[in-house]
């Protein structure tokens, strides 16, 4: 057997799993580009500022990208066929998920990438600098794991294929922008004089919350299929809010803002191409 029948078998086994168990897949997926990302604290001690910018600024693009292509436009599509107006289901859930995330943001404590632990938000703890930040990030990564879900489990509602093509789509955008993610926080702790392993430990289990969120995001939706226009909204208004709060403000921390905003935008664009052309 030749690699490309193993591939096809691999991928005929993949579509043959239940959309919860594909959205698990799908959050290992997304959690091992992380550790990848991560695994630079290896190589070397330090990435250049520019260099991290940058990717912030394509994670930033790919999340936004995501959020209307991947999340938004699906719920609004979906609602064109229910009782209620079909705004009303993406902009409550929008709003939702805004709101959730900032309720975490002010009830859980963490720093920050590039802050230093006189800036770490949330109530005041004796945590160290370590956990602060990777608790930000897993902040971050909730709301992805959960997308990748509700777009798996949101396959029973509608069309197998396509549903599955879109659902890939927003997997490999979400890995795509998970690589410098896993990058931020491990590179940072070995600035600071922890061990590359240490780093790397951090760096990796940031993104561990994603397997875990994916597969709630699919059981809520596919068990309850009146929920899948509020949960995809939900996961697009969290992941917007972490743009605007964290990644673009920390991409243009240290004065790289034409560089972050440029990738921004090839990062939108990356994943609007991927979106259209496999959804």
């Amino acid at each position: 057997m030749d690699s490309f029948d193993s591939l096809m078998m691999l991928k005929n086994e993949f579509f043959a799993l239940s959309p919860v168990a594909q959205a698990g897949l799908a959050g290992l997926f997304t959690w091992a580009v992380t550790a990848c990302g991560a695994a630079l604290v290896f190589l070397t001690k330090a990435v250049n500022q520019k260099c991290l910018d940058a990717m912030l600024g394509l994670s930033g693009g790919v999340m936004i990208a995501a959020s209307y292509w991947s999340l938004l436009a699906p719920a609004i599509e979906i609602s064109e066929h229910r009782p209620e107006p079909s705004w009303f289901p993406a902009a409550i859930g929008f709003l939702l998920g805004g709101a959730t995330l900032l309720a975490c943001d002010k009830l859980l404590p963490h720093l920050h990438l590039g802050s230093s632990l006189d800036e770490s938000e949330g109530p005041k703890t004796r945590w160290r600098r370590s956990t602060l930040l990777v608790l930000a990030i897993t902040l971050h990564n909730i709301p992805e794991g959960l997308a990748i879900g509700v777009a798996f489990g949101g396959v029973m509602q509608g069309d197998a294929a396509g549903g599955i093509a879109g659902a890939l789509a927003l997997t490999l955008g979400i890995g795509l922008q998970n690589f410098p993610e896993g990058t931020a926080v491990s590179m940072p702790l070995r600035m600071d004089g922890m061990s590359r392993a240490k780093a790397f430990w951090y760096g990796q289990l940031s993104a561990a919350v994603e397997p875990i969120a994916a597969v709630v995001g699919a059981a809520a939706v596919t068990y309850s299929a009146t929920v899948l226009p509020y949960a995809l909204s939900f996961a697009a208004g969290a992941m917007i809010f972490v743009v605007v709060e964290e990644l673009i403000p920390e991409s243009h921390r240290e004065g790289n803002v034409d560089l972050a905003t440029i990738c921004l935008m090839i990062g939108f664009t990356i994943m609007m191409i991927l979106d259209v052309a496999l959804g």
